[in-house]
């Protein structure tokens, strides 16, 4: 009997359920069974992850065991304020300057940061831009708590300050070894940014012994990351992921993206504990600028192998002044240990303190020379760098000028000294960078006051032309900037 198209789909439908119910069944089997009776295993469920998260992440087992001692920190700075918008115009003060004051208020001046609890005792780790200056500093914990902390102590060389706290059952981090961290090396920075409590970031260290020079900023050895850090994460951790404290975050880029910087660790150490006990550092000073050696600088001054810290400046009146340090000498040694880099010069410092005799083993001229300094008393943040600007004499209104490599510099000029604020009319002004050019490379930048080229003074153009024009492939250059001077160098 033939059965009617309706019927004829209604059966392929009812085959087709039947089907698909089939592979309903077996698809929930942990086992089936081959054709030959063997029974084979299916494909495993995949495995829960909750419990699991800390072993498998170990940036939230970071976060999950080292938030509890990261503390925010509020500070309060009472400040004079004044309603009147000419109050500080020298006219108006000299007229109504007491009728002016009578209206001014004080009012506080809040800022935020981070820091860390390092000891049971509630003493915490921040930076000094974090504490200095505040009149009231209030911590408060992870867990709620909030208590006033009293300052023990601060170095602002190294912008580092220790606060504490009075409180019990305190947790606190345990401090690392930055020596040991490498490049690459994963870490993780905890913090409070921009008002953010806990704020967890990840990344890497990105490099090390950099040098940041910035207003009332001039430190070498600072350790570099792509960790996520805003203001208010000053102060806060970076953390290996054996969740030990690396360094201390202290300072950003801000037109960058990436571009962290912190204090290494082990100098914090030595600072730290010098707070504690004596509430000042008692560790030593030389008192001078350091770069690290570079290929180019190495050949223009005959120095051998690549290794070393160059004096790039000398600060009046500091220990190594007196010693008879001079701009260009080469550390390789201190006390027979070998110097790599500048930081192995500040940390061989920091470990004698005031007082003391260093060995200082150096190349001159390419060769080899030892001077014995005994170290001084860190000075204070305000202490000189040099002496204040001098007027010139006067200057042609139209000065010779050169383009060479990629700069164009000018003889210096009454105006142009005026404009660069110049502390002399020694040398040459770069009035602009070519980018992409050798000049650029070389990390030249306007208003940078050329002092020596390839160790040679230059004072005018046609010197620069001749000392330049000699050698272009390799070049070296002592330049002044910022109320201090650097050296520069390119090898092509």
């Amino acid at each position: 009997m033939l059965m009617s198209k309706s019927n004829k789909v209604l059966a392929g439908i009812i085959f087709l359920l039947l089907i698909a119910l089939s592979l309903s069944i077996t698809g929930n089997r942990n086992v089936f069974t081959a054709k030959n009776g063997n029974a084979a295993t299916a494909t495993a469920p995949v495995p829960r992850i909750s419990g699991e998260i800390y072993e498998q992440n170990p940036v939230a087992r970071i976060a999950n065991s080292c938030s509890p001692a990261v503390v925010n920190i509020d500070t309060e700075t009472m400040v004079t304020r004044s309603p009147h918008p000419f109050a500080n115009d020298p006219f108006f003060r000299e007229f109504f300057g007491e009728e002016m004051d009578r209206y001014n208020r004080t009012v506080p001046m809040r800022g935020k940061g981070s820091g860390f609890i390092v000891d049971s005792r509630g003493h915490i780790l921040t930076n000094n831009h974090v504490a200095e200056g505040a009149d009231k500093i209030t911590v408060t914990l992870l867990d709620g708590r909030h208590f006033e902390a009293k300052l023990i102590g601060r170095d602002p060389t190294l912008d580092l300050a220790v606060i504490q706290i009075q409180a019990s059952n305190l947790p606190s981090l345990p401090l690392g070894d930055s020596d040991a961290a490498e490049i690459g090396e994963w870490v993780v920075a905890i913090g409070n940014p921009l008002g953010f409590e806990n704020t967890v970031t990840a990344g890497v260290i990105s490099g090390k012994n950099r040098t940041l020079q910035a207003p009332n900023i001039n430190f070498q050895g600072f350790m570099q990351t792509d960790a996520s850090i805003n203001p208010g994460n000053s102060g806060g951790p970076l953390i290996n992921l054996r969740g030990e404290v690396v360094a201390i975050n202290t300072a950003i880029v801000p037109y960058a993206q990436g571009i962290g910087f912190a204090v290494p660790i082990n100098m914090a150490k030595q600072v730290m504990n010098d707070l504690i006990e004596h509430g000042e550092i008692k560790r030593g000073w030389l008192g001078v600028t350091l770069q690290t050696m570079t290929p180019g600088f190495a050949e223009t001054y005959k120095i051998p192998g690549s290794e070393g810290a160059i004096v790039a400046d000398i600060m009046p009146g500091s220990p190594a002044e007196g010693a008879g340090f001079k701009r260009g000498d080469v550390i390789f040694s201190i006390d027979g240990k070998a110097v790599k880099s500048s930081q192995d010069v500040v940390l061989a410092i920091r470990n004698k303190l005031s007082g003391q005799d260093a060995a200082v083993e150096l190349y001159r001229d390419g060769k080899k020379e030892t001077l014995t300094v005994k170290l001084g008393d860190i000075p204070g943040k305000d202490a000189g760098t040099g002496a204040a600007p001098r007027r010139g004499s006067g200057g042609s209104s139209a000065p010779a000028q050169s383009d060479r490599i990629g700069a164009k510099v000018s003889e210096i000029t009454t105006e142009l000294r005026s404009k660069y604020d110049l502390p002399s009319s020694r040398g040459l002004v770069v009035l602009s960078v070519e980018r992409g050019s050798v000049a650029s490379e070389l990390g030249l930048q306007e208003g940078d006051q050329i002092l020596e080229v390839n160790r040679r003074e230059v004072r005018n153009i046609a010197d620069y032309e001749r000392i330049v024009g000699r050698n272009p492939d390799t070049v070296v250059m002592l330049i002044h900037r910022d109320g201090q001077t650097l050296f520069f160098s390119y090898k092509k």
